[in-house]
């Protein structure tokens, strides 16, 4: 279905002879945001890896954007952040995003500037563009990362915890420019935490726990159906409802 960003059915990885994530089926539309929460260990940057096509040891069926997760095609239509950041410390962040344009395969000079320039206005770095990202803060270092994954303009933006850390008014900012970005692109936007309240800033959820996908749609959707006031509460009450117990992974 083309409206359709990222598709799984039966998705598994076993690493060190344990299964980590066992039998996941989903589906990610274009356009929105959908939040994939849980407790740290249960399977979240696994699955956001295997999603971005660098995870060993997968099988089931996992299609990005109609292709094979991991296929050379999604290079430049996928953006991904990492929980680690990855960026140089000693360029700027112009530098930083000019250099990641080129890995992408953009080799004009003038293209490169204008998805340079466009990424650091999506996260507001103007007035830092030209500082070394080593002197960069925590939260303005998590922007350059995001502004890293947002070069041009993907189809599909995964990031791995990106708002942890952070103080509230920043997490606020950053969530707001995620629904911003798929209302008005169309991007399908990934986005994992383990802070239940962020759950109520996604059109859609996938609540995991010991790799398993133990409920899935709107918060709303997700309250009324475990009979409860919090997205919280309903992921406490389908965790004891599933009797899975959390493991390390």
């Amino acid at each position: 279905m083309a409206d359709v960003a990222v598709r799984a059915t039966g998705l598994r990885v076993v690493r060190g002879g344990r299964v980590v994530l066992d039998g996941l089926d989903f589906q990610i539309g274009h356009g929105s945001v959908t939040g994939v929460l849980g407790p740290s260990g249960c399977g979240k940057s696994t699955l956001m890896r295997a999603i971005v096509g660098s995870q060993s040891r997968v099988s089931g069926e996992l299609e990005v954007l109609g292709l094979s997760a991991g296929h050379p095609a999604l290079r430049s239509r996928v953006g991904y952040a990492a929980q680690a950041f990855a960026v140089y410390r000693d360029l700027t962040v112009r530098q930083n995003l000019d250099y990641f344009a080129s890995i992408l395969g953009f080799r004009s000079r003038s293209a490169r500037r204008e998805l340079v320039a466009s990424a650091i206005e999506d996260v507001r770095l103007g007035e830092h563009a030209g500082v070394l990202v080593g002197r960069l803060s925590g939260g303005q270092l998590s922007r350059v990362s995001l502004a890293v994954a947002l070069l041009g303009r993907p189809e599909l933006v995964v990031l791995d915890e990106p708002t942890v850390g952070l103080d509230p008014v920043l997490r606020l900012e950053l969530w707001a420019l995620f629904n911003r970005l798929a209302a008005e692109r169309g991007t399908a936007f990934l986005v994992s935490s383990h802070v239940m309240d962020e759950a109520e800033r996604c059109a859609d959820l996938l609540l995991m726990r010991a790799g398993r996908i133990i409920a899935g749609g709107g918060p709303q959707a997700l309250k009324e159906s475990a009979g409860t006031a919090t997205v919280e509460e309903a992921f406490l009450r389908l965790v004891g409802d599933s009797g899975l117990r959390q493991e390390a992974v």
